[in-house]
């Protein structure tokens, strides 16, 4: 029942310092696609300040999420709620900041669409919008690895892929989302930040 994912035990601990500059220390943070539940142990026992309420589609994932947080017994990590992103109205209100990683690439250009809506619509004015992942980008040299990615990707299913990040930040911004910084981190992604 408890998943176990290699790639977020590598990089939860790279993620958690940059995190902590960028969320407030209360309040209700919602993370989409929460996966197997190991990102939101380990960022809930290290903010015990913010309510962090996991998320997924997949009952699978769903399970997973339930089984680490039983077992990790943190006060101030919540229930996992089932959260289809192209379904509006989400299931709650608004939220003081909204984490996300590694899904806009395996979803399609419609489901990266809909996630930047739905953040317009629930974030306070002025919280942040962060994302963790790859991206392509007009001002660096893209990495072979991330080429061979992408291509890995769109083989599994056409409508997948790395996304230009001058994409997301143009749909961002027509929403209302104001793009604030993208930061380098380790294995070529970046945390990427839009406030609304």
């Amino acid at each position: 029942m408890k998943k176990h994912s290699p790639s977020a035990e590598r990089n939860r601990d790279e993620i958690l310092p940059v995190l902590g500059d960028l969320i407030p220390e209360s309040g209700l943070l919602l993370e989409v696609a929460s996966g197997t539940g190991q990102h939101a142990v380990h960022f809930a026992g290290a903010f015990p300040g913010i309510s962090w309420q996991p998320s997924e589609l997949l009952e699978e994932n769903l399970a997973s999420i339930r089984a680490w947080r039983e077992e990790a017994g943190l006060p101030n990590l919540l229930a996992p709620i089932r959260l289809d992103l192209c379904e509006f109205p989400w299931p709650l209100g608004e939220v003081d900041a909204i984490f996300g990683s590694n899904m806009i690439h395996i979803t399609p250009w419609e489901t990266c669409l809909a996630f930047l809506k739905g953040a317009a619509r629930h974030l306070k004015p002025g919280a942040p919008l962060i994302y963790y992942g790859a991206f392509f980008r007009k001002d660096r040299e893209t990495a072979p690895s991330n080429l061979a990615f992408d291509r890995s990707l769109r083989e599994r299913d056409p409508a997948w892929g790395v996304r230009n990040l001058e994409d997301v930040r143009a749909a961002a911004e027509g929403l209302g989302l104001a793009f604030e910084t993208s930061l380098d981190m380790p294995n070529n992604n970046y945390l990427t930040v839009f406030r609304r």
